[in-house]
């Protein structure tokens, strides 16, 4: 008697779940979080006006075009013209370029200065610990708009000065901070294990320690950015902006005396600048949410 074989199919093995590493789930996150969405979009749009608005709307932000004064919604002018007539929209456009730059460029040169020496302070220790933290207080007790304004004068109004000048004086809070993550970071197992196996002081610095820090760093220097801004056009405002290039504070300091009679030459770059930190600081909000771990298991 012949028995038939019965074959018995297995299931097919469910496939294993692809891995997702930290920073691919806090961009997943980042980018479902509403303040980043909002946030992102308000950038986005300040950053195209700025890089293509020149070409869009080809004209020179110093030229008088029409009567000083000019209200808005004018055949001469959409948005007005200043004090001495020059075109509200142009200069608004053409300036955004020049604050956009300084509050990048600042904020990157702060947090370049602050990681540095937070990092070496807090890996080492000890006497190196004790000398960068008396110079961070050092600066840090200084009135740091008095002390950029001082900088400005010495060295000349011109857009590298005042770059210079603002990540010179706001790199503080990012140096205490990278200290603490360091010191937080390097008694670590997976650091001692690195040191075990012959890693270099760099090495354990820039390549081990630093990643694991930077979750914090990231949200401080998006903050560090919108900061910058509001200190170009605070240095703008009292007089010490570049008078060669046209910036959003310029605009601000040189129509101040005008505000109550020529508003608009006020309101439409203060309004940019509000614009504008509101959206970094809006992606501050969704790095924050997203990159740090207490905040992600919720």
């Amino acid at each position: 008697m012949n028995t038939a074989a019965v074959i018995v199919e297995r299931p097919a093995a469910a496939a294993a779940p692809v891995a997702q590493g930290p920073w691919a789930e806090a961009l997943r996150m980042f980018a479902r979080n509403p303040s980043s969405i909002v946030g992102s979009a308000l950038l986005l749009f300040v950053l195209l006006v700025a890089i293509a608005g020149p070409w869009i709307y080809p004209a020179d932000p110093f030229e008088i075009v029409a009567a000083p004064m000019t209200p808005p919604l004018s055949e001469e002018a959409w948005l007005g013209t200043d004090y001495i007539g020059r075109d509200v929209l142009t200069t608004l456009i053409y300036g955004g370029r020049a604050t956009l730059l300084v509050g990048g460029v600042a904020a990157l040169l702060s947090v370049v200065i602050g990681i540095t020496l937070g990092a070496l302070a807090g890996f080492y220790g000890g006497r190196v610990d004790n000398l960068l933290m008396r110079v961070t207080e050092f600066f840090q007790v200084l009135p740091a708009l008095l002390f950029a304004m001082v900088l400005v004068t010495l060295f000349g109004p011109t857009l590298v000065t005042i770059t210079l000048a603002i990540g010179v004086v706001s790199w503080t809070g990012t140096a205490r901070l990278t200290r603490a993550e360091f010191m937080k970071v390097r008694g670590l197992e997976f650091v001692r294990a690195e040191r075990a196996i012959g890693a270099g002081n760099a090495r354990l610095i820039w390549k081990v320690i630093l990643p694991n820090a930077l979750p914090p760093l990231v949200v401080s220097a998006t903050l560090a950015v919108g900061a910058a801004i509001l200190f170009e056009a605070g240095l703008s405002f009292l007089g010490l902006g570049d008078p060669n290039q046209m910036s959003w504070g310029l605009m601000i300091g040189s129509s101040r005396q005008y505000i109550l009679s020529s508003w608009w030459a006020v309101a439409f770059p203060g309004a940019a600048i509000f614009v504008t930190v509101l959206a970094v600081s809006l992606i501050g909000d969704g790095l924050n949410d997203a990159l740090n771990p207490k905040l992600r298991e919720r």
